[in-house]
């Protein structure tokens, strides 16, 4: 492997701005006014640079590629590709939220009994934790 090749980064960053618009049409397989287009119609927005020039990310690369896939494809319109996308969008934040509860909830099932900090009866009967009577405890000694 040469010199250069060691310099590189593990791992790109796949949101880092990257590619001007030449580069990622290029990339996408488009035209630079089709992602120009896009852009204007919010399908794919890249961040801007200082001076005002687009910057396309790895991920806003296979995000122009599956606008095209859409709308060469599968035939839908560009108002169709925008509510698919913003379904998308939708879904992938309800993903993320449904895997951060499983996570809660498997840390609460296999996590300490004894930490809880109260527990309640089904007829209603509060009683406090473990953790709850030492809390109590320190600042009633405090």
């Amino acid at each position: 492997m040469g010199r250069a090749m060691t310099n590189l980064p593990a791992q790109l960053d796949p949101d880092a701005p990257l590619f001007v618009v030449s580069v990622a049409a290029q990339l996408a397989g488009m035209h630079p006014q089709t992602l120009r287009g896009y852009d204007r119609l919010g399908l794919v927005v890249p961040r801007r640079a200082r001076g005002r020039g687009r910057r396309y990310s790895l991920r806003d690369v296979a995000r122009l590629r599956h606008v095209q896939q859409l709308s060469q494809d599968e035939g839908i319109n560009l108002e169709g590709i925008r509510r698919i996308l913003a379904l998308e969008n939708e879904l992938d934040t309800l993903r993320a939220q449904v895997a951060q509860l499983g996570e809660m909830v498997n840390a609460i099932q296999h996590g300490n009994k004894d930490s809880r900090v109260f527990t309640a009866s089904q007829f209603g009967d509060v009683r406090l934790g473990r953790t709850a009577r030492l809390r109590i405890q320190r600042a009633i000694t405090s």
